[in-house]
């Protein structure tokens, strides 16, 4: 199984979750860990027993900053 590491602690495998980005050592998906933020939930609750519990602060900060790292690089083109 080969994992192509896209930052500390984000990394991507074919093999695992369908290729998405994921937290290392984890199944757990970058785009969870944002869906839950952009719901209002607080970093203290996502690593709560109520959702993943494996994960630590730095681990959705990753996330955030992945996230940021892919529109940064990103090219918008309006359509109007």
């Amino acid at each position: 199984m080969s994992e192509q590491m896209l930052s500390e602690r984000i990394v991507v495998s074919r093999e695992v979750v369908h290729g998405k980005p994921r937290i290392v050592g984890t199944r757990v998906m970058v785009v969870q860990v944002l869906d839950l933020l952009a719901a209002g939930k607080s970093i203290a609750e996502i690593i709560s027993d109520d959702y993943f519990p494996v994960l630590n602060e730095a681990d959705v900060r990753a996330c955030i900053a992945y996230a940021s790292q892919i529109i940064r690089d990103d090219r918008v083109v309006p359509t109007v």
